[in-house]
């Protein structure tokens, strides 16, 4: 009886894993037939719906007028900018790649924790991100073959900085929400204003084909949100630290289902550069005085 609840946590976390490890493979089959902002903005209209029937249920109490302007910015952060980059970047860019350069978030987050909130970022924490953006050059160059540098590779990284700039507001206003309900209004604000791709999607939609909108269905349900739900049981349930280290089995795990599903195969640089960015960031992460590490995606 004293396992069940690790076996849960366990159990939850792996399907956290599996979510966001299929996110990269998920765009890169619905990028067959829709265009990277049609693809960001059909992907959160199913994560909204799916969110708003959860938070029917759960409740969850409606924003304050003066916190909306906040929540508009969150919502570009994590889900307008960050999707858009990453959607364009994944145009040029491997599936497994895609993964490996999403993780070096923390690494922005230690930059912008030095430049922007001025906090104190010591030698160890000054190593690890140097040398996971040695990583990430290592994979931006090595993704299409020796010394190929591809802009698209750069837009992922600018993804990881969305992401990071969200985090980073995130956390200093967390406080004003519960998470089901700041993910639930961010998910929302960031859907809203990515309405501007709303034209031409209904027949991008209509011409492709079953396959493509399953993938884009799974892809807004599962990543998107179910993922969300699953992350915070674990989040509940156990140490917060030590439940974010599993983070760092989503780019193997992108990178062996890329393999299986799109028959990719990593170069061998690629390969290099992911151990580098995860071993650095694992390295920042465990260092006693760390840098906060973004724990959920959405």
């Amino acid at each position: 009886m004293k396992t069940r609840p690790g076996i849960k946590i366990a159990l939850a976390a792996s399907f956290v894993i599996l979510c966001w490890a299929y996110s990269p493979i998920g765009i890169h089959i619905g990028l067959e037939a829709y265009e990277p902002g049609h693809l960001a903005l059909m992907r959160f209209l199913i994560a909204s719906t799916f969110m708003a029937g959860v938070a029917g249920v759960m409740r969850i109490s409606l924003p304050r007028l003066k916190d909306l302007p906040l929540l508009a910015v969150l919502g570009f952060f994590a889900v307008s900018l960050h999707h858009i980059a990453l959607n364009n970047g994944q145009q040029g860019v491997s599936a497994g790649a895609s993964s490996v350069l999403a993780q070096s978030t923390p690494l922005f987050s230690t930059l912008l924790a030095h430049f922007v909130f001025k906090d104190r970022v010591n030698g160890w924490q000054w190593t690890c991100v140097l040398c996971g953006l040695l990583g990430t050059a290592v994979v931006v160059t090595g993704d299409r073959g020796f010394g190929e540098l591809d802009a698209h590779g750069l837009l992922i990284l600018l993804a990881a900085l969305s992401w990071s700039l969200y985090f980073a507001l995130q956390k200093h206003h967390a406080h004003r929400y519960d998470g089901l309900t700041m993910v639930c209004y961010t998910i929302w604000s960031g859907t809203a204003l990515l309405l501007v791709y709303a034209p031409g999607l209904w027949n991008e939609a209509q011409n492709a084909s079953a396959s493509v909108n399953l993938a884009v269905l799974i892809l807004g349900i599962f990543p998107s949100a179910l993922a969300y739900l699953a992350w915070a049981y674990v989040l509940a349930q156990s140490n917060v630290s030590r439940a974010s280290i599993s983070l760092y089995l989503i780019p193997p795990t992108a990178l062996l289902m890329a393999s299986l599903v799109l028959s990719e195969r990593p170069s061998a640089m690629v390969i290099a550069g992911a151990a580098i960015v995860l071993t650095s960031v694992l390295a920042l992460h465990l260092e006693p005085s760390k840098a906060t590490v973004p724990a959920n995606k959405i």
